[in-house]
């Protein structure tokens, strides 16, 4: 059984909040399930592998069959909690992940949930097939889920234009205008895939105007955000812009991302301005 931090390749970060604990601000028992539930979503974000695709992909679903809980200390409100989430061992229809609360470096809570993977429609048992096998444990082992490729618009262009049309277009309900312009032929674009060769991310840089090349068009599936897909693909395009010898780096970022782009080194050198009905304000950093 996993017991330390050190154990754990995937840990989620939490904070207790108040309707999860008891009149002495402890939290009740049963919401440490909880907590592994939504650590376990965390996790297959940190494959790369968007869950429902996946699943559909290999006709198959995870049931969970059994969980267990032992505790050691009680976490109490507004303390910030860590899980850890590991696979431990997979049978031939079973996996079995070990799962851990920690505070700071001690552990409070840990146990196990077994999940059989089985056939949605007749939810009966299947073999684990051999490619989810490999990816989860090639995960614990340290290896890499995705990669980032940069090219021009004829190898990646199309591929680019597909995910701005997922997030952009379907998700956000952006105009038609932003999943592809004239610009996308002279520019450099980067994608990232993950191990099945499905896109997850995309971004692009522009010919540069003066030394001054233009990041833009950043767009990131919903089911893996967070897990540095995103910033694997600005630092593919900040390479190959620092490596064509562009002088600057420039971006339009919208306020609800202006977090992400200041932890990759951007900083705010323009006013506020609206394009496509939302506000962006331009941030630059050196490539």
């Amino acid at each position: 059984m996993s017991s330390t931090r050190n154990d754990f390749r995937f840990l989620d970060r939490l904070r207790v909040r108040w309707s999860e604990v008891d009149l002495q601000k402890i939290v009740f028992n049963g919401h440490y399930l909880m907590y592994f539930d939504t650590a376990v979503a965390g996790y297959w974000r940190a494959l790369a592998l968007p869950y429902h695709e996946t699943m559909a992909a290999l006709q198959g679903d995870l049931y969970v069959r059994k969980a267990t809980l032992e505790y050691a200390a009680s976490a109490r409100y507004d303390e910030q909690l860590d899980v850890g989430i590991r696979c431990a061992r997979i049978g031939n229809s079973s996996m079995v992940f070990g799962a851990a609360v920690f505070r700071g470096e001690q552990r409070l809570v840990h146990g196990e949930l077994v999940y059989v993977f089985a056939d949605p429609v007749t939810q009966t048992s299947r073999p684990v097939p051999l490619v989810l096998r490999d990816w989860l444990l090639g995960y614990e082992a340290g290896d890499a889920v995705f990669s980032v490729q940069t090219g021009d618009s004829a190898t990646l262009g199309g591929t680019s234009r597909s995910l701005r049309q997922a997030v952009f277009a379907q998700e956000l309900g952006a105009p038609a205008a932003g999943v592809a312009d004239a610009a996308d032929a002279q520019a450099v674009h980067a994608v990232a895939f993950n191990r099945a060769g499905l896109a997850l991310a995309s971004g692009r840089l522009l010919a540069p105007v003066d030394g001054v090349g233009q990041i833009g068009r950043m767009a990131t599936l919903a089911a893996v955000r967070g897990a540095g897909v995103g910033r694997a693909v600005l630092a593919a395009l900040a390479a190959a812009s620092r490596a064509r010898g562009d002088r600057l780096l420039v971006l339009q970022a919208a306020p609800s991302v202006l977090p992400f782009y200041a932890r990759a080194g951007f900083v705010a050198t323009g006013a506020v301005h609206t394009e496509a009905g939302v506000d962006h304000l331009e941030m630059s950093r050196l490539p």
